[in-house]
């Protein structure tokens, strides 16, 4: 059976699931506790956590899926076949 020739390799799957991880916990680490009517003002909403740490891992992680997509790993097959 032939083996078909896909756009991404192997490399760029496992970049792209890297990736997607990534953006997963910053959503999660912006996710908490929040303001209720009933339980009144939480002063949590505004940690550093959730409006600085987690949009910068959340920005890394779509960063990562561009470098996944765009990102041509090095074919060792035809470089040594064309020796």
């Amino acid at each position: 059976m032939d083996k078909k020739n896909f756009v991404f390799g192997k490399e760029n799957f496992i970049i792209l699931a890297v990736s997607i991880v990534i953006i997963i916990v910053g959503f999660w680490l912006m996710s908490g506790a929040k303001t209720t009517e009933e339980g009144g003002f939480n002063p949590a909403i505004f940690d550093t956590r959730r409006i600085v740490v987690a949009p910068i891992i959340t920005m890394i992680g779509f960063l990562l899926v561009i470098f996944a997509i765009l990102w041509k790993p090095k074919d060792t097959k035809k470089q040594s076949k064309g020796k």
